[in-house]
């Protein structure tokens, strides 16, 4: 007996500043997240699943219109197989105004309570607990129902567990906690990078279904769970993306055109043999010692070209979604006269006042941009990512020095 284990599917997403963009053709972009939701259909008709799992997030906010939850119900109608579905922060119960009757194979946890669903042919039993709002603080997975005696127990829990990365936090757990539960399989979502954080239980995050912008690059997809005899035998990944991002690093170190025209082509088809023939995305980022940015950046569209131009040759599909330098003007070129301004340049970031500063600066930035655009910006959230953005500052005012007649 097989069954599948998804999340934060987010359907209907849309893909931050990029439907505007005339040189990406129509049909890349549009039904992105009911593709790859449909693909994972597919796949539990070909795998022949018991039932699947969704653990929160199906949909990415209040609907537009009812066609989202319609395209919905002909997925389950094609899937023909139970669905358990939970709620998380993006569709909690108070989120979601428009509503359709659920497919009769979809059942919904409680918002108000843990609740439990038993296969009893099968042996299973399925416990989870909805969000009835978006802001969840507390540890919800203290509140689940005991594991039911001769089942194999799942819970679905949506949840940012301890991560201390980019996720807003909610619902967080300790996975020592969940492993004493007594279940044997954890169905987590909300992160949205696969991890397996441990085994014996089974304690899982498949990440999301499909990659949205540049912070989610590489296979995106379910697992595909094997049971025998009541015990977990298997935990596979499967892609079901239909559009898979990438970020292209390329040292322009001593690189003329020809050398870095190259070097680009052998990073796009390195990116292009790892992408399972899906259509790509990219960021292109120059690294190392290179000539003064202002020549480079005026190249920023043929460099994007070149990529193009790699795909192509290699027989693949990438576009560039932006091009970062990230190079620093050559050691033998650089002036020592500027010397101390760079030492007072970097100098504030020792002050741990101003850097505590600068980082809510941001934090409030951030805040103010719309969340579909938000999830794409590149800003610094630590110190690690403000002395990254100070050294990328300090190479833009070297260069404008190196630039400036002499006089």
């Amino acid at each position: 007996m097989k069954f599948l284990h998804a999340a934060d599917i987010h359907l209907d997403s849309p893909l931050a500043g990029l439907h505007a963009r005339a040189d990406l053709p129509p049909g890349l972009l549009r039904g992105c997240t009911r593709r790859a939701f449909a693909a994972l259909v597919d796949l539990a008709i070909a795998e022949d699943v018991a039932f699947l799992l969704i653990a929160g997030d199906l949909y990415d906010g209040d609907w537009k219109d009812f066609s989202t939850g319609l395209f919905f119900a002909e997925q389950m109608k094609r899937l023909a197989r139970p669905c358990f579905l939970l709620r998380g922060n993006h569709d909690a119960k108070s989120i979601i105004t428009k509503d359709l009757s659920l497919p009769p194979n979809v059942r919904e946890f409680s918002t108000r309570s843990c609740t439990s669903h038993e296969l009893g042919e099968l042996g299973i039993a399925l416990h989870g607990h909805s969000f009835p709002n978006r802001a969840v603080p507390e540890d919800i997975s203290e509140g689940y129902c005991d594991p039911l005696p001769g089942f194999l127990n799942i819970g679905l829990l949506h949840t940012s567990a301890n991560d201390p990365g980019e996720h807003e936090t909610y619902a967080p757990c300790e996975p020592g906690r969940l492993a004493l539960k007594g279940y044997d399989y954890w169905a987590l979502g909300h992160i949205h990078a696969r991890q397996v954080i441990q085994q014996r239980p089974w304690i899982v995050f498949p990440g999301n279904l499909q990659g949205r912008h540049i912070r989610e690059t590489g296979a995106k997809g379910c697992s595909l769970v094997t049971v025998e005899d009541r015990r977990i035998v298997a935990v596979e990944h499967r892609a079901v993306d239909t559009l898979r991002w990438a970020l292209l690093e390329v040292d322009a170190t001593a690189a003329d055109d020809a050398a870095l025209a190259r070097r680009i082509a052998d990073a796009v088809q390195q990116a292009l043999s790892g992408a399972e023939d899906r259509p790509m995305l990219a960021r292109l980022v120059l690294h190392g010692e290179a000539p003064p940015h202002p020549a480079l950046a005026t190249d920023a569209a043929r460099l994007a070209a070149e990529c193009r131009n790699a795909a192509i040759e290699a027989g693949g599909e990438l576009w560039v979604e932006k091009v970062r330098l990230r190079t620093t003007p050559p050691r033998a070129t650089a002036s020592e006269a500027i010397a101390p301004l760079r030492a007072a340049f970097t100098a504030g970031l020792g002050d741990p006042q101003l850097v505590a500063t600068l980082l809510a600066d941001f934090a409030a930035l951030r805040g103010k941009v719309p969340p579909p655009a938000r999830e794409g910006l590149d800003l610094p959230s630590d110190e690690a990512g403000l002395a990254s953005l100070a050294e990328v500052a300090w190479q833009e005012v070297a260069a404008a020095i190196a630039a400036e007649p002499a006089g």
